[in-house]
């Protein structure tokens, strides 16, 4: 994870000073939890979860309320101020910051959008099939949110019907099985000069192959 890191550190800035990673996939395939180890392996970059700008009423519609709140305040290198959105109550909560540091991820479906790529350092995407990742975050989330469950797919899958992530992405990230700590990243669809290279990354340092 410490090499991905170093090389995230080493792109050039894409939104005011800020480093923009999108992190991308579908839902249940592990965004948050890699999201968090890479944040840490950044020492500790701030992460915006795009379910904090989403709502009920808005699955995918929050592209203006990302921009308002969080592109445009970290273009002018200013402190972003967002609300993120209370899934249980239904409503936005008090604004929350968001610093321009060095490097900032964004993770969550849809964060390789065509609006939010030209804002993006590098895009990476999740690599687990719609329906194996789908089917872990029923397991996740439980029967109680079956019935949303199926509004999600639906909503998903016109999502990246009509504005897919994964061709454009500049990495590729695998978890090394069920339960493994540790990712392979290989070059994405976006890197089409030479042959794959993949690197394979784990919680303490890493070597690329």
């Amino acid at each position: 994870m410490h090499e991905l890191a170093a090389r995230l550190r080493r792109l050039p800035p894409s939104c005011g000073p800020v480093r923009l990673i999108g992190i991308d996939g579908h839902a249940g395939s592990g965004k948050s939890t890699f999201a968090a180890r890479l944040a840490g392996a950044l020492d500790g970059a701030p992460v915006l979860h795009l379910d904090d700008i989403a709502s009920h009423e808005e699955l995918f519609g929050w592209t203006g309320r990302l921009r308002a709140q969080v592109i445009e305040p970290l273009n002018r290198g200013e402190t972003a101020r967002y609300s993120p959105y209370d899934w249980h109550g239904r409503r936005f909560g008090p604004p929350r910051a968001l610093p321009p540091a060095p490097v900032v991820l964004v993770e969550g479906v849809g964060a390789g959008r065509r609006a939010l790529r030209p804002h993006l350092a590098h895009l990476l995407w999740l690599e687990l099939p719609a329906e194996q990742a789908w089917t872990r975050g029923r397991l996740r989330d439980g029967k109680d949110q079956r019935d949303f469950w199926d509004g999600w797919v639906r909503a998903e899958r016109a999502h990246f019907a009509a504005d897919p992530s994964r061709p454009f992405a500049d990495l590729l990230v695998r978890q090394l099985g069920e339960g493994h700590e540790g990712y392979e990243v290989l070059e994405g669809p976006s890197r089409t000069a030479g042959p794959n290279q993949s690197i394979t990354h784990g919680d303490g340092p890493s070597a690329m192959c």
